[in-house]
């Protein structure tokens, strides 16, 4: 038993995919398992392959590199491959000893944070001021810029930040009890310019409680409750090439913020 049930028996396949997706409790990592199973049923159906074995799924680390992810991108997939023989093992779809050797292919090896990669201050300017703050749809870009780049938000916090997480403490404003990655509950401390850069699109909006942002039509009027988190990875690549950050993503942005000291002129 060696043949990975792909498109011929795409209910099954489904089925084992929910199991691993089932396996873990974190939304956003489930959504990148999801990605990455998808990803490698696609590559596996691409080409004949010997089965699915240790020596399948090495070639498909490779793949990985060959189009630039970086470390932990490849790793978070092959985990969720690993994840995937298991669960294929268990329900007797899998020999278990294939399954051992497929679990025991090696990720690829982190080299740390480059320093490339981080934004300077120049280009973090650049893109807050990429949106027209005339607007009021532009007064909300940059105000989630400036939440992304000051406070080191991922985009689902961005997307669920409310005013009753923006308070003072001890004479600062935070966010405070932002629930995170895998449930985790944290208090992130907020620069005065993030804070400026939300009041100017609270005001032009005219909200005050409730979701801190919310999706504006053509007509630059705010509607609905909430945003979603697409909007704001659509967001961020929008404004990104314009700003000279080609291929920015969030996190980029949490290192920014993560490891760097913030000025409180950025904007």
């Amino acid at each position: 038993m060696t043949d990975l049930i792909v498109v011929p028996q795409a209910a099954q396949w489904q089925r084992l995919k929910r199991l691993v997706l089932d396996s873990v409790s974190s939304p956003i990592t489930r959504r990148v398992y999801n990605l990455g199973l998808d990803e490698f049923s696609a590559w596996y159906g691409e080409a004949p392959r010997p089965g699915f074995t240790k020596a399948t799924v090495s070639p498909w680390r490779v793949a990985l590199e060959a189009r630039g992810l970086g470390a932990v991108s490849i790793n978070v997939r092959i985990t969720a491959v690993r994840k995937l023989a298991v669960e294929a093992a268990d329900n007797g779809l899998l020999a278990p000893e294939l399954a051992a050797g497929i679990t025991r292919v090696k990720g690829v090896a982190s080299k740390g944070v480059r320093l490339g990669n981080w934004l300077t201050v120049r280009q973090a300017q650049t893109l807050l001021n990429a949106p027209d703050a005339t607007t009021t749809k532009g007064l909300r870009d940059r105000a989630i810029l400036a939440a992304l780049l000051g406070c080191g938000l991922r985009r689902s916090e961005v997307a669920a930040l409310t005013f009753g997480h923006v308070q003072q403490r001890d004479g600062r404003w935070c966010i405070v009890d932002l629930r995170g990655k895998h449930g985790r509950v944290r208090t992130v401390p907020m620069p005065t310019w993030v804070k400026v850069a939300i009041d100017a699109w609270a005001a032009a909006a005219g909200v005050t409680d409730g979701a801190v942002f919310r999706p504006v039509n053509r007509g630059d009027q705010t509607q609905g409750t909430a945003l979603s988190e697409k909007v704001v990875w659509q967001l961020l690549h929008g404004y990104a090439a314009p700003a000279g950050v080609p291929g920015i993503a969030p996190h980029d942005l949490r290192s920014y913020a993560e490891c760097r000291i913030m000025p409180n002129s950025l904007i």
